[in-house]
């Protein structure tokens, strides 16, 4: 799959993948930053942003749009920094190629599954009427009974896309989330070991992560450390920017 991508900057291989529901646009500043240091590469994965669509939809197939990626771009051995369903694609791909991983940061997610965490928010997209609901102003009031929190409807506003009559829709393919979200909510399913360096990265206030989670992580990632930020939600880069940048620079360069 001839995935969309973004790129900055020069020096070693960065790519950058996005969580559920996001884009690559989602990291445009970090990767700004980041592309004094490092050749970045944003990356929408399948079913987002630009790129395209397919049916299926689970992390050995992202995997493999990766592995695409990389190799049509000659860019391995690569860093590679992936936000929750991303750290999932990105943990998947340095299990099955370790060779042409450098470096791994994991930003908050497990490799073991996670159960039903953002099906509301699945739900809440799939029931906005854009025949109803014409203008953001409109689809927003939409989802906010069912999605409270502004920031997180202003989030998911970024995969609004106009269409030729004027209209809105939604860019992510949601019919194939939600036919494969048990798959997305679920584990890496590879096993084998990564041995190279790899950094956990979690919110404070996010339940993603636990110190329960730290042997199963250790079995498939036995270099792995862990670092949290405390007053950080899920959403760890947008709402501890500053500190995040610190915190992956300090990793990358060690």
């Amino acid at each position: 799959m001839d995935l969309n991508f973004r790129a900055y900057g020069t020096g070693p291989p960065l790519v950058i993948l996005h969580g559920l529901f996001g884009s690559l646009n989602n990291w445009h500043s970090h990767a700004t930053f980041l592309g004094g240091q490092f050749r970045v590469f944003t990356v929408d994965q399948r079913n987002h942003g630009g790129s395209p669509h397919s049916p299926v939809m689970n992390y050995a197939a992202m995997a493999e749009d990766l592995q695409e990626f990389i190799h049509r771009n000659r860019i391995a051995p690569v860093h590679l920094l992936g936000h929750s369903m991303g750290g999932r694609t990105a943990m998947q791909y340095a299990l099955s190629n370790p060779g042409e991983v450098q470096k791994l940061v994991v930003v908050d997610i497990r490799p073991q599954g996670d159960g039903p965490l953002r099906t509301h928010i699945l739900n809440a997209l799939r029931s906005v009427d854009f025949s109803r609901n014409q203008s953001r102003e409109d689809v927003d009031a939409a989802l906010a009974s069912m999605i409270p929190d502004p920031a997180v409807r202003q989030f998911l506003a970024t995969n609004l896309k106009r269409s030729e009559d004027g209209s809105y829709r939604w860019k992510i393919n949601l019919d194939a989330i939600a036919a494969h979200y048990d798959e997305i909510a679920g584990p890496v399913t590879v096993s084998g070991q990564y041995q190279g360096p790899v950094l956990f990265l979690t919110g404070g206030r996010s339940s993603h992560v636990g110190a329960a989670d730290r042997p199963g992580i250790l079995t498939l990632f036995p270099n792995a450390h862990f670092l949290e930020i405390p007053h950080a939600g899920h959403w760890v880069h947008a709402d501890a920017p500053a500190e995040f940048r610190r915190i992956l620079l300090e990793f990358l360069r060690r």
